[in-house]
């Protein structure tokens, strides 16, 4: 095996084959130190703790790993029905080199199994031994694929859970539910699942099934018993995004969920140690302005950008609001954020922290998976959870967070897949500086430099696993910073990853910021 560097925290492994990845997979269940792994195609990434394990102290042990020959376990066989109308069903037995009716043939026929999950929660990677099923993926993604989708890419089989873009070749449409957040598991195509096709002909597709993406859990709702019955947090003018988040929700690769949670985690663990709560309590993170409105009596806090912050009393009083410093709400109080001035988040906590329904453990908002509440809207009403363990704290000091027009050094290991450029894209890579486009969101930042990436490599790269910082580069050369909310696999090659200590400077990048990478020194 070759074993690649990822981030300061993940190594990349690379298997022979499938075969090899999902036993190796396996094998390092338990391994000290490492905290998640996500198998690929042809790789396993596997995220480890700095503290508890160095990088080269575990490679040597993920090196020595001696794989069991035995057949891999199952985990039961499910069957999906499909009707085989996809918009891509004639393209993709052409260029398979058959029929459409031998292609549909062929796929109920087959023997499948769930390789890996990614992408999206409850997006089962389905291989056969099939040698017929190697497809390679559209020259350019659609941005709409509706959830029940059928699709193949390279030698897999995949069912799009919720609508969503997406680069693969569409062949029919479920009403099966791939994700379930009630069930148990909530992914109906689990690693290591038997999957039988069979075709439906008969049921209408669009009733309650395929055609329709499942509505996000977790929203928040008006407090039932009215108006001043408990504490809460009401949402009077929304900022262009206003979400629910916490530390997130991490362990849960092998169902295809990213950890997601607060872009700027310094700034929740400020906001809420100034408010007495333990440091990964629900808070708000807003993407500029906001107005807020406080029921019952309490203490707030807001970190992260920095803008001017206004308190409306009750009786008509304006007053200011310091910074990081905690201050105390009454009844009817509204909270102003103007647009920030530095930085692009706010984040606002309040003592007892936010008491928002929470998925898989976890009460983010996370924009991708669809999983945790919904982005809040004029009139949401968020209630405050139970009593704070702690006093608060004075203050938490402002950071020097960047304007439009700054310029910013963002610290990054290269790899895995920088072989795969040229001398001179990695010399462009960090020798110029990249601007922060308008087309950026909590999944990644799209960047623009004067000179896109080249690569040495072309061809389509086998899905692998990504981390949150991951500097992915799509075929047009201009690279995608992941944040916290981005797919967990993915089959452009990443170039270099944000150090640990830059991810929370990066989730404060507004448009118009310019960056510069800097390849971290190693020892």
């Amino acid at each position: 095996m070759r074993i690649l560097t990822a981030s300061d925290r993940a190594l990349l492994v690379e298997a022979a084959d499938l075969d090899e990845a999902m036993r190796l997979n396996l094998a390092w269940e338990g391994v000290a130190g490492v905290v998640e792994r996500i198998p690929g195609a042809r790789t396993v990434l596997v995220r480890f703790d700095p503290l508890r394990v160095a990088a080269a102290e575990l490679a040597a042990t993920l090196s020595a790993t001696e794989l069991d020959t035995a057949h891999l376990p199952g985990t039961g066989e499910v069957t999906v029905p499909v009707r085989y109308d996809g918009e891509d069903l004639d393209e993709a037995a052409s260029l398979l080199g058959v029929s459409a009716d031998e292609l549909v043939k062929r796929h109920l026929a087959a023997d499948w199994r769930v390789a890996f999950s990614g992408f999206a929660p409850g997006f089962g990677y389905v291989v056969s031994s099939d040698p017929l099923f190697d497809m390679p993926r559209r020259s350019s993604p659609r941005t709409r694929v509706p959830a029940g989708s059928v699709a193949l890419a390279g030698q897999f089989t995949g069912v799009y859970p919720r609508e969503s873009p997406g680069g693969w070749q569409l062949i029919g449409r479920t009403y099966a539910v791939m994700w379930d957040i009630d069930r148990d598991p909530p992914a109906l195509l689990s690693p290591g699942t038997t999957v039988r096709f069979v075709q439906e002909r008969e049921r209408a597709l669009g009733a309650g099934g395929g055609d329709d993406p499942a509505p996000p859990a977790g929203a928040a709702a008006p407090d039932a018993d009215g108006p001043g019955s408990r504490a809460a947090v009401e949402i009077v003018r929304p900022s262009l995004q206003l979400l629910v988040q916490d530390a997130g929700r991490p362990g849960f690769a092998a169902l295809g969920v990213s950890a997601s949670g607060a872009a700027d985690r310094r700034a929740m663990h400020d906001a809420n140690r100034a408010v007495g709560n333990g440091t990964t309590a629900a808070v708000l993170e807003s993407v500029g302005g906001a107005v807020l409105r406080f029921r019952g009596a309490g203490v707030a806090a807001v970190t992260g950008a920095i803008g001017a912050l206004t308190l409306t009393e009750a009786d008509g009083t304006v007053r200011a609001v310091a910074h990081g410093r905690p201050f105390a709400t009454v009844d009817g109080d509204e909270l102003t954020l103007a647009h920030p001035e530095r930085g692009l988040r706010y984040v606002i906590a309040v003592r007892g922290g936010l008491d928002a329904e929470p998925a898989l453990g976890s009460r983010a908002g996370d924009t991708l998976a669809g999983l945790g509440p919904e982005a809040l809207t004029a009139g949401a009403v968020v209630p405050v959870g139970g009593p704070a363990p702690y006093p608060v704290e004075p203050e938490a000091a402002p950071r020097d967070l960047p304007a439009d027009g700054d310029v910013v050094d963002l610290e990054i290991t290269l790899g895995p897949r920088d072989a795969w450029f040229t001398a001179a894209a990695l010399q462009t890579l960090t020798g110029q500086e990249w601007t922060v486009t308008p087309r950026s969101d909590r999944v990644g930042i799209r960047l623009q430099g004067e000179v896109p990436l080249e690569r040495a490599l072309s061809g389509e790269l086998p899905s692998e696993g990504a981390v949150t910082g991951a500097i992915q580069v799509p075929p047009d050369g201009q690279p995608v910073l992941f944040l916290p909310d981005h797919p967990l696999t993915g089959g452009y090659p990443i170039i270099g990853a944000l150090t640990d200590r830059s991810l929370d400077l990066a989730g404060q990048l507004a448009p118009g910021v310019r960056l510069r990478f800097i390849v971290k020194e190693t020892s």
